[in-house]
């Protein structure tokens, strides 16, 4: 089964060949897998009580509301329960129809509780709304900027960075690093995060310096620096000891790299005790199809299709949905495919919609969609991989050839069981 957690698990591309032996020791991490040890959660759940008792006396009052869906967004964020997602929304909503002033600042949010669930055609309507209040532009504009890259508007993302332009503010940083990334220069990118997380440890910054220290991670591994990738993973559990992003990109380290499945395992069952979302059960039914234990892994994959169905969830897992469809209803995944490139067309999206279109057998229509919409535009792997399949599928063996040279140098990323197929390409 091809890999179905590569674009939201990992952010990073280096050949495996070349890795190092030795970059994780449980002795590093093992301290942050305690179950029970989750402080920020704790934290977030103490405020809420603190505030909810406050609203609970009076539901009318504004600060109230806004301190509750803040608490609630963030909740979302450290334990993937949905529930806390949605109180979120419908509070926010409450603040726009009541507030007197201070619009714009609750559009935002609203907008961004919109991305977080995949609603961006939404967001970028509300951030619009926003822009027409004469306070804080700045803010939205770079809002605008995060909706317009997510939408594939790459023209409209790079008039947003120059209007936001400032090379000592981290927020500019951060998103110059991620334009530079897309535009394929991971040198500036890199360039970019280190100057903003010189900023974020200048001030001292908990937020900041979790939220840096973990994308550089990414970065570096996509560079080949694993050490280094590793090392701030490290540094971002240090302050934050149940970040289970970090916690996953270990893992996934440990079984790309290593093919230490055992290990993998031990610390996604500690992230799963305390944080809900359905990729998880995506990376142990691979590692365990990995490991030739098929019934097992069956046993994952349905338990991710359950989990990632629940209405609950919207559109937030249909890439991961396209491809787990693709080999078992390819109709049902060109229907979800369809959808997605209508809520967002990227070069990432189509490629998920040729990748159905070959699956169902329209091996020209996956091949013009690819030529049309992805090559030139991406280097993400699994774009390239479903390209190779593409081109091989259309007889057009030079192709393959060249993109099987690339693939090669992206066996971490792409993970064991799609650098099998890459060989057979």
């Amino acid at each position: 089964m091809k890999n179905l957690i590569t674009l939201a698990f990992v952010a990073v591309l280096y050949s495996c060949q070349n890795t190092p032996k030795n970059i994780t020791d449980p002795k590093d991490y093992n301290q942050y897998l305690l179950t029970t040890h989750t402080p920020t959660k704790d934290a977030l759940l103490e405020e809420l009580g603190f505030w909810q008792k406050k609203f609970n006396n009076d539901s009318t009052k504004l600060l109230q509301m806004h301190k509750l869906s803040n608490l609630r967004a963030a909740l979302f964020g450290i334990t993937g329960e949905t529930s806390h997602l949605m109180s979120s929304e419908k509070l926010l909503k409450k603040c726009c129809n009541i507030a007197g002033r201070n619009h714009d600042v609750y559009l935002r949010e609203l907008a961004h509780n919109y991305i977080s669930q995949h609603r961006f055609m939404e967001a970028q309507t509300l951030l619009e709304t926003a822009y027409t209040y004469p306070d804080n532009h700045r803010e939205t504009e770079m809002m605008l900027f995060d909706v317009a890259m997510e939408l594939g508007e790459y023209k409209k993302a790079d008039t947003l960075l120059g209007k936001i332009k400032d090379t000592n503010d981290f927020n500019y940083l951060i998103r110059l690093a991620k334009w530079s990334d897309h535009n394929n220069n991971l040198e500036a990118a890199i360039k970019y995060m280190e100057q903003a997380m010189h900023i974020a440890e200048k001030r001292n910054n908990k937020k900041l310096k979790v939220w840096v220290y973990s994308n550089i991670g990414d970065y570096y591994g996509h560079a080949g620096r694993l050490q280094d990738s590793y090392n701030n993973y490290i540094k971002t559990l240090s302050i934050e000891p149940d970040n289970h992003y970090v916690k996953k990109q270990l893992a996934w380290m440990l079984y790309s790299s290593k093919k230490n499945t055992e290990e993998a395992n031990r610390i996604l069952d500690s992230i799963m005790i305390n944080y809900k979302a359905p990729e998880f059960f995506l990376l142990k039914g691979e590692m365990a199809e990995f490991n030739g234990s098929l019934s097992e892994a069956n046993s994952e994959y349905e338990k991710f299709l359950d989990a990632a169905e629940n209405p609950q969830y919207g559109g937030m897992f249909n890439t991961y949905l396209i491809e787990y469809y693709a080999d078992r209803q390819p109709k049902k995944a060109l229907e979800l495919a369809h959808m997605e490139v209508a809520n967002r067309a990227t070069p990432e999206t189509y490629q998920l919609l040729a990748y159905a279109q070959l699956k169902t057998g329209n091996k020209k229509a996956a091949l013009q969609t690819i030529e049309k919409h992805v090559m030139g535009k991406t280097v993400e792997p699994t774009a390239l991989f479903h390209a190779a399949l593409i081109y091989k599928e259309n007889e057009m063996d030079d192709r393959v050839a060249t993109l099987k040279e690339e693939l090669r140098d992206a066996t971490y990323e792409l993970g064991p069981l799609t650098s099998k197929e890459i060989e057979k390409l």
